[in-house]
């Protein structure tokens, strides 16, 4: 952990007043993230997670997050328990830092990718944005737009065997073409060194996407083309122009065939 913000006896307790959380049976600092301290607190309740937004954070951004996680948990999408304040509030401050405390979310991260969870991830990530999407008109090209994650990272997604037991870290979430996230599922789950797709992969998280929310005709033709924009803006962030323009190019081929091979 790249910043650590210790909390006395006191400021345990505070918090676990504020949540009504119960008494606390221990405190454990998690060694976890760059930018928040996070610690695991237990109590005859359950187990909690507390984070100390060290860089400022929003609670404009927070409150948000919390709605999108209570509006995911109400239709069945596996992400953390949101508690509030007696004043209805996600957050309190202490030690100058805004504090939010969630449920603890069961599994761990994917240490090895599989179609089965390539295919659980494609359908909870159709799940979130088919239970955020507004009714709205489309974008004037025809591709859905509507609430995105922002950030469905192998850090954010947990899993227990082969299924998604939880998705946490809301405060990315926007506003987006849908497929544009989909597209960064892709370069994230199942793209090789080389710019590449994983055969498998994508097509079991594609389906599993489309067992949700099956992609219209317009969107099955754009999303090779955001799958190269998005391999391009990578290697090009990781400083790998070099190999920047073929590596696109190889994610726009094999997310063609993978497009193609799906049932319409």
């Amino acid at each position: 952990m790249a910043v650590f913000t210790d909390l006395s006896e006191t400021d345990c307790s505070r918090i676990a007043t504020a949540y009504r959380i119960g008494r606390l049976t221990s405190v454990i600092g998690i060694a976890d993230g760059d930018a928040e301290t996070t610690f695991l607190f237990r109590s005859e309740r359950g187990e909690f997670i507390v984070t100390l937004f060290e860089s400022g954070a929003d609670p404009f951004d927070l409150e948000r997050a919390f709605r999108t996680m209570e509006t995911l948990a109400a239709a069945g999408v596996p992400c953390p328990a949101t508690y509030r304040t007696d004043a209805g509030a996600p957050t309190i401050t202490v030690s100058g830092k805004l504090v939010a405390v969630v449920g603890f979310v069961p599994g761990s991260g994917a240490s090895e990718i599989t179609p089965g969870k390539c295919r659980a991830l494609g359908c909870c990530a159709a799940r979130i944005h088919q239970t955020l999407q507004r009714p709205a008109r489309g974008a004037p090209d025809g591709l859905p737009k509507g609430a995105v994650h922002g950030a469905l990272t192998r850090d954010n997604v947990f899993f227990l065997g082969e299924k998604v037991s939880g998705v946490i870290n809301f405060r990315l979430r926007h506003d987006d073409v849908l497929i544009a996230e989909l597209a960064q599922l892709l370069l994230h789950w199942t793209a090789r060194m080389d710019g590449t797709l994983d055969g498998a992969l994508a097509s079991a998280l594609l389906a599993g996407y489309g067992d949700v929310r099956p992609l219209s005709e317009v969107e099955r033709q754009a999303l090779p083309a955001f799958i190269m924009a998005t391999t391009a803006t990578s290697f090009a962030q990781d400083h790998r122009i070099a190999d920047l323009e073929a590596s696109a190019q190889r994610a726009f081929a094999a997310a063609k065939a993978c497009i193609e091979g799906m049932q319409p």
